[in-house]
């Protein structure tokens, strides 16, 4: 008998687990060595398992006989002991830094201690507890930001009265005030250091628990990527880039969920083994360090994550049989386990009918926009996953601008639009980014707006569009670097179209054409480009008009999504198709519908920017598309 790998070439592998994503991806929680008494409200500080301290907290049973408490446990990777206790007993504390070299600041104290909410600040050396410098501002209920006792940072928190924004940082002598934090609340998670941190979650005053998660570079906090479930009273461990966060609770219950940071996004990750809230005790200065111990309901367990260090990294395409799940499994592209997911916010939000470009959702650039009257703009925004940062604006504002979508964000096209002196007749200015600056090159051979716009700043696209009022182009042209020709039309005039691919191997999808009842109405049509001509293909599911999209550089890989849908004044749609080249098929949607949108990256990396919902809106959504391990079955 013919063997398997003789036909093939090669044979399927043989693996007890699934490969993984990542390190952490392969992750867990194991038990360690238990507290020698439950505690929650407690503290933590350390970087490494073997190297921990947990201090203060509320003891078991709770009441007046035992309020909050001094107590100092170190863990040596195996098993708690008592060192030298805090000089002042509390809970809901901050704790920050190392086993040797750590910090406890603020907390709650009751009769005689207190009482209420306090500004007590300890220094540890490895050895014992000195009280120094007091906060500017007491505070309660948030987990410390630090990397040792002369690194430190106590962001928000309560003081006894309200939820401040207040930000202090600690240089090993006096505290400083910094930059308040955006959004207000306490029972936070946190980690990183004084000059690189982020909080997350909490509580927002007389709302349920948040989502929001704001970095900190230094100087200012800026919003980033929400966490996927909005928690308060938990902990996190690792740096701004790299964290993972646990526990807490959603308000009704106390939850497990663990989610890890990549400096992008937020992804689930193995759970807890046990629900808890209010976990502070938490450290670990890597997320492969990372540990929690104690928490509600006064538990007295510790655990520890762990993650392989040798693991097999997930390849799209490869088979392989698991044993242990006795399944032949396959990696794929899961666009159908696809979300989107929440962006930073751009800084101009009365702006739509933008255009933009780039790689991927965190290497993007749009430009231009508004629609009257709201005025038109000439503003240039660049993102980095996280953050929008304002760039050398266009030369002309225009909006109804489309550009080369395919594009790297450090060189692309802006062509096309309608300008303020243009009236409202579409223009033929193009302009070239070189990832500083813009500059006006070889212009359009037909004014357009409202066109469609694919391929790279040396290979694009110009598809359809109007020239002016009560018309409607079949017009494409093609540029070379350095001129635009006309090429082959597409079949059906129309504008408001999304177009995206390269330049030989494009489609346009959708759009409106003038005339017909109703008028303006959307249209299904899809028109595919093989270098030469354009034939129609198969419609998408969701007839609309102003929708954007982004493909992986060719006609056979697309994504389109909102748009408004017909006819003119139902709204708009937040539906998202996947195109295989062959048929579009509906995926997860945006998380708010939307019209006129920004798009730029690629079909499973893509980016959806401000638009009209149907108010002109500055949120920012992610499209991110994992790999992942499906069974192969037979029928």
């Amino acid at each position: 008998m013919a063997k398997y790998s003789d036909i093939k070439g090669f044979t399927v592998q043989t693996v007890s687990s699934d490969p993984v994503a990542s390190a952490v991806a392969g992750g867990s929680w194991a038990s360690g060595g238990n507290l020698p008494q439950a505690l929650y409200e407690n503290a933590g500080a350390g970087a490494t398992q073997n190297a921990t301290l947990n201090f203060g907290g509320q003891g078991n049973p709770p009441g007046p006989a035992h309020p909050h408490t001094a107590i100092t446990l170190s863990y040596n990777g195996t098993s708690w002991s008592a060192v030298n206790s805090l000089n002042q007993s509390r809970r809901f504390l901050y704790g920050a830094g190392t086993s040797t070299s750590a910090l406890a600041f603020g907390g709650y104290t009751v009769p005689p201690s207190g009482p209420g909410t306090q500004a007590y600040v300890e220094s540890w050396n490895g050895v014992s507890w000195t009280e120094v410098t007091a906060l500017g501002t007491k505070r309660r209920d948030n987990q410390g930001i630090g990397t040792s006792n002369s690194n430190a940072m106590a962001a928000a928190g309560y003081d006894g009265t309200t939820v401040s924004a207040n930000v202090e940082s600690w240089n090993g002598s006096s505290w400083s005030e910094k930059g308040e934090i955006n959004t207000l609340r306490y029972r936070t998670a946190a980690t990183g250091s004084n000059t690189a941190g982020i909080i997350a979650g909490g509580e927002v005053p007389s709302t349920a628990a948040s989502a929001l998660v704001e970095s900190w570079n230094g100087s200012a906090w800026s919003e980033i990527s929400d966490l996927g479930t909005a928690r308060q009273a938990f902990s996190g461990a690792g740096t701004y880039t790299d964290a993972l966060v646990m526990g807490g609770t959603t308000g009704p219950s106390s939850v497990a969920n663990t989610e890890y940071y990549n400096g992008a996004s937020w992804s689930e990750q193995a759970d807890l083994a046990n629900a808890r809230y209010i976990n502070y005790g938490a450290s670990g200065d890597t997320v492969a360090q990372a540990m929690v111990f104690g928490g509600e309901g006064r538990s007295n367990s510790t655990e520890e994550w762990s993650q392989p260090t040798v693991f097999s990294k997930q390849l799209e395409g490869q088979l392989f049989f698991n044993s242990t799940a006795d399944a032949f499994k396959e990696t794929i592209t899961d666009f159908a386990g696809a979300a989107w997911s929440s962006g930073g916010n751009t800084n101009h939000q009365d702006t739509e009918r933008g255009g933009g470009a780039g790689a991927s959702y965190n290497a993007a650039i749009i430009f231009g926009g508004g629609t009257p009257p709201t005025p038109i703009i000439a503003t240039s925004e660049q993102y980095n996953g996280t953050s929008w940062t304002e760039v050398a604006a266009l030369t002309a504002g225009r909006n109804n601008i489309k550009g080369s979508t395919n594009s790297p964000y450090t060189a692309a096209l802006a062509f096309g639009g309608q300008s303020p002196g243009s009236g409202t007749s579409g223009t033929n200015l193009n302009e070239s980014w070189n990832g500083s600056s813009w500059t006006e090159t070889t212009e359009l051979n037909t004014a357009a707006k409202s066109h469609g716009g694919s391929g790279t700043s040396d290979d694009a696209l110009k598809i359809s569009g109007q020239s002016s009022p009560g018309s409607a182009l079949a017009n494409v042209e093609k540029w070379n670097g350095a001129s635009w020709t006309e090429i082959a039309e597409v079949n059906s005039a129309r504008l408001e179209i999304m177009a995206t691919g390269g330049s030989t191997s494009a489609i346009a999808v959708c759009g409106s054409f003038i005339g017909g009842t109703p008028p303006n109405a959307a249209l299904g049509n899809v028109e595919s480009w093989n270098g030469s001509s354009w034939t129609e293909t198969t419609e998408v599911n969701q007839v609309r008009k102003n929708q954007h999209g982004v493909a992986g550089g060719n006609s056979a890989d697309a994504l389109a999504y909102g748009g408004n849908i017909s006819p003119p004044g139902s709204g708009n749609t937040a539906k998202t198709e996947k195109w295989n080249g062959s048929s579009w098929t509906e995926i997860a949607d945006l998380s708010t519908a939307r019209a006129c949108i920004a798009a730029a990256g690629t079909s499973s990396s893509g980016l959806a920017a401000r638009g009209t919902t149907p108010s002109a809106t500055n949120a920012t959504e992610h499209f991110i598309v994992n790999l992942a391990n499906k069974t192969i079955t037979t029928s």
